[in-house]
């Protein structure tokens, strides 16, 4: 499933009790929708975001017990028990409240795991170095960034960051998870006169990493750090206390390899990484 979300009014992607997540009101509709039927274990999905983070391309999936194709019932399925997707899109829909939405839905091909069979995960960072703030249309997604920023320090400061490297200078450290990643893109542009866009992609993304990243990279920008600070900082054992506002970041896209390659892809990413 492809779903989409604005993460201001969620506590983030992972459904915790008595708190709105966009986890918790997909299973709900999920639940819904056909009446009665059961999802067998919770959804699993190719990122998990923060509370305030937001999604144009997040993917899910999940395992569902087929209908009986023979068995009498008002929703029509095919001859593997599955009934149309696009009808149960849009009734997913009706039942999700507005800053959700159900974009596509399918029939995952063999070996598929909307987490581990993922090549890379892209995300969007959007700043507002405007002297009196930032549009106020844009307030939900965009940073306000009081300072002008040199794209070019920007750009140059960031690819000295690429590669595979210990992230643990990025990362909230959680017990047993290594913080090894490739980064593989981390770009800025001045998309217009006060709007710059950072567009960062990775094989995979350790807790807060991207916004951490982002906060330490627009120090430079401004000027209150040099060029090299990012890449010397990730050398050290320190973790940056620069992380960026979580509004301003948006999940847009993940790749996986081509169906063939996917169980293998999952098998190999489960491994536990190290330099």
């Amino acid at each position: 499933m492809g779903v989409s979300y604005e993460g201001t009014d969620f506590s983030g992607w992972a459904k915790q009790p008595g708190r709105r997540t966009v986890q918790g009101l997909l299973e709900d509709a999920l639940a819904k929708q056909p009446p009665g039927r059961e999802i067998p274990r919770s959804v699993v999905v190719a990122g998990r975001t923060d509370a305030g983070v937001h999604a144009e391309g997040q993917v899910v999936h999940l395992d569902v017990v087929p209908f009986d194709p023979a068995a009498p019932g008002r929703l029509p399925v095919d001859e593997h028990g599955v009934p149309d997707l696009e009808r149960m899109r849009h009734r997913w829909n009706r039942i999700l409240p507005g800053d959700v939405r159900v974009l596509a839905a399918s029939v995952a091909p063999e070996g598929f795991d909307a987490r581990f069979s993922a090549l890379r995960r892209h995300y969007r960072y959007q700043v507002s170095d405007a002297p009196w703030g930032v549009d106020p249309l844009r307030r939900r997604d965009t940073l306000a960034w009081n300072r002008p920023v040199d794209v070019s320090a920007l750009n140059t400061a960031s690819r000295e960051l690429l590669g595979l490297r210990d992230f643990a200078a990025f990362c909230k450290p959680r017990e047993g998870a290594t913080t090894v990643r490739e980064l593989q893109r981390f770009e800025w542009e001045r998309v217009a006169e006060h709007l710059v866009v950072a567009r960062v992609s990775a094989d995979a993304f350790c807790h807060s990493m991207v916004r951490s990243l982002v906060g330490a990279l627009l120090l430079v920008g401004d000027g209150r750090r040099g060029r090299a600070w990012p890449a010397e900082l990730a050398g050290s054992t320190e973790r940056t206390s620069a992380v960026a506002p979580a509004h301003g970041l948006s999940l847009v896209g993940v790749d996986y390899p081509d169906d063939a390659e996917l169980a293998a892809r999952a098998e190999s990413t489960r491994a536990l990484r190290s330099l």
